[in-house]
This record gives C-alpha cells, structure tokens and sequence, in this order.
C-alpha cells in the first residue's frame, strides 16, 4: 500500500520515538529528513521542558518550507513533519489515535530493548490512516470519524504472534 502522490507533497513524514528520544520508527516521504536526528532533538526538547515548564503535551515548530506538530502520550512522541501550507484539521487527534494503535499493539516490546525492525508492520497502519485522513478532507460531505483499523491491527498482532 502506498500514499497518493498528492499526499506524498504534503506530508514529508511521520517519526514515532520515545519520550527520551529513543528512535522506534518512522515512515519517511522526504529523504533529506534524518529520523534518528530529529527524534533526538524532540528527546531534548521534551527533557528541556519537563525539568523547566512540566510534562509537554504538545509541540508546534513552523520553518520555512515545513512544519513539525510533536504529539506525547504514553511516554511516546509522534513527530508529523508536513508541508507549512498544508492546513491541518485535528492533527493532534489523529496523533494521538496513531499513537493509541501503536501503544495498543507494542506496549511489551517498547519497555525492552529490541530491534526497531519489529515496528515496521506499524508503517501500513499509518499509510491507511494517511489515506484515510486525506479521503476525508476531499470529501466534505464525508463528517465520518476516523477510527481504529481494526483489519490492519488486528492483522499485524497476528503477525507478531506467529512470529
């Protein structure tokens, strides 16, 4: 499964790290972002914050050709890195459900230490999510939520369990 094209100008990636940093994954549109970098920055910033603001739920970072919304939760951070003139509608939502399915699916194997390999089934769930998302800003008619995808998770925890 791909993103269309059109998404692909948008959206330049999407990294999902620890809260201290740690890379666990990314799905990458851009080949000039580094992932493993910028999951350290965001690391640094969120430490910065929780030792001088308290616990940071949320981070908008705007430049000139991009835009980063940092969304933390479970004491994980998902790093949307999108186009600045691409208009955002609840973002932070859709993070945070991106973060829901991940914690749901890898909470045992996020606690350990183990190859950041065992996430890259996660990259379909958040090409359908993507798709999804998109398929529902073009069609205004269309005021249905986005939720769980219940085959696709369903089917990588099948995966898991028989690997």
């Amino acid at each position: 499964m791909q993103v269309h094209p059109e998404v692909s100008k948008l959206i330049k990636g999407i990294v999902i790290c620890k809260e201290t940093g740690l890379y666990l994954l990314d799905f990458i549109l851009d080949t000039e972002i580094n992932p493993i970098l910028l999951s350290s920055f965001v690391g640094a910033l969120s430490l910065f914050g929780e030792e001088n603001m308290g616990r940071i739920e949320e981070i908008t970072i705007k430049g000139l050709d991009i835009q980063m919304i940092i969304v933390n939760k479970y004491n994980l951070t998902l790093i949307a890195i999108m186009d600045k003139d691409f208009v955002k509608h609840d973002m932070r939502k859709e993070a945070e459900k991106s973060l829901d399915m991940f914690y749901n699916l890898y909470c045992d194997e996020i606690v350990e230490d183990v190859d950041t390999n065992a996430f890259d089934p996660f990259k379909e769930v958040l090409i359908h999510q993507i798709n999804k998302y998109f398929e529902n800003i073009d069609n205004p008619e269309n005021t249905s939520e986005i939720k769980d995808f219940g085959f696709f998770t369903e089917a990588i925890a099948k995966l898991r369990n028989h690997s």
